[in-house]
């Protein structure tokens, strides 16, 4: 009896324990996405588009991480915004992906990483940027077609 009762609270820990892991997931996953509040946003995050970006203004010249996200937010007008805890970790799978080099303006202080694209981050950047044109496109004319269904 003592046994059948440990086991039941046992597989009930483990429900608690499952639905907090889960919770926690959906937690990160919002955090990745955007929140509820920003599905446009979310949307063109999870699709490249955010690698994208950075990869184009890196393309123009060596830049560094809050120049980039400056640019994105001044582009983006609202819709698309970055912050450090999306940046960075970025620069850094970019990094190690062999898309840009990060190199330290001042290495005895650190105080400035400039990034530049590698050939491999050029043919990764035509790639998406051939790729991600149409999703784009179909974003554009869903928002156009709203505005026109709203504002006629």
């Amino acid at each position: 009896m003592a046994q059948r009762k440990r086991g039941a609270a046992a597989r009930e820990a483990a429900a608690r324990a499952t639905t907090v892991a889960d919770a926690r997931k959906a937690a990160r996953e919002v955090g990745r996405r955007g929140a509820a509040g920003e599905p446009l946003a979310g949307e063109l995050t999870r699709r490249d588009v955010l690698p994208l970006l950075v990869l184009h203004y890196i393309h123009a010249g060596p830049t560094y991480g809050n120049q980039l996200m400056e640019r994105i937010s001044e582009v983006g007008a609202g819709v698309v915004s970055i912050n450090p805890n999306t940046m960075y970790p970025l620069l850094r799978q970019l990094e190690s992906r062999g898309l840009v080099e990060g190199k330290w303006e001042h290495p005895e202080r650190r105080s400035r990483r400039y990034y530049s694209i590698t050939a491999e981050g050029r043919r990764e950047y035509k790639r998406l940027h051939a790729e991600i044109r149409p999703l784009l496109d179909s974003i554009s004319r869903s928002i156009g077609q709203i505005v026109k269904e709203l504002y006629g």
